[in-house]
């Protein structure tokens, strides 16, 4: 076992060094995200709206399609100069490798959804303080399971012509349920709504986070095999 989270964690390391090296996911989807907090504050009447009541599937809206920018690029770097092949031929079992990848994807959107709550914050003057943490952790959750189904769809989509193209369509039927639970949790959060109220939305969140984690480290052998 110390071996096997050894190599999980030997690839996660270079993936984030080498992120860190170039930014260009998390420019791409730090930008994307400054972006939609003041474009949408800007084309939301608040004369007639409550910024409240559509906070919560805003921060959702630029979280999930923020995150289809960087999750998107996962294996394009690797995949032009070949080094993923050599990744693949390494002796990492493959479910450690889409670990590996998952973990890496998972800290950079799950720094992006933080600015996310921060921008409208800032921008929407909605107040999350009372709960805060438990507003986190649903993005936490949210985040790993949008990236497990995300990196594992990624992987499929790098092996067509069709690329970054054909990834949403992939993979945003396979997000509905995650995006209704976290946009529902995350409104009665911000509203300052009872913790008892929301407490079953987010265990089917941390539920559909570790489904889709396992599901995508049994089926990514098959993927990058094919």
């Amino acid at each position: 076992m110390s071996r096997y989270m050894a190599q999980v964690g030997a690839i996660m390391w270079k993936d984030l060094v080498l992120e860190l090296r170039s930014r260009e996911r998390l420019t791409s989807m730090g930008a994307f995200a400054v972006l939609a907090g003041v474009l949408f504050s800007f084309s939301i009447d608040t004369a007639s709206v409550r910024t409240q009541d559509v906070a919560a599937g805003l921060v959702w809206m630029t979280l999930v399609f923020g995150g289809l920018l960087g999750v998107g690029r996962t294996f394009y770097l690797e995949a032009e100069d070949g080094a993923f092949q050599g990744v693949l031929t390494s002796p990492a079992p493959k479910d450690a490798v889409f670990l590996a990848k998952t973990g890496a994807n998972f800290v950079l959107l799950f720094a992006v959804s933080l600015l996310v709550l921060a921008v409208f914050a800032l921008f929407f003057g909605v107040s999350v303080g009372a709960n805060l943490g438990w507003i986190i952790l649903v993005l936490g959750l949210g985040s790993l399971g949008f990236v497990a189904l995300g990196t594992l769809f990624a992987a499929i989509a790098s092996g067509t012509s069709m690329g970054e193209t054909l990834l949403p369509v992939l993979v945003f039927p396979l997000l509905v349920p995650m995006v209704v639970y976290g946009v529902g949790t995350t409104d009665r959060l911000i509203a300052g709504r009872p913790l008892a109220e929301v407490e079953g939305n987010i265990r089917m969140l941390g539920a559909f986070a570790l489904a889709a984690v396992a599901a995508g480290a049994v089926l990514f052998r098959f993927v990058v095999e094919d």
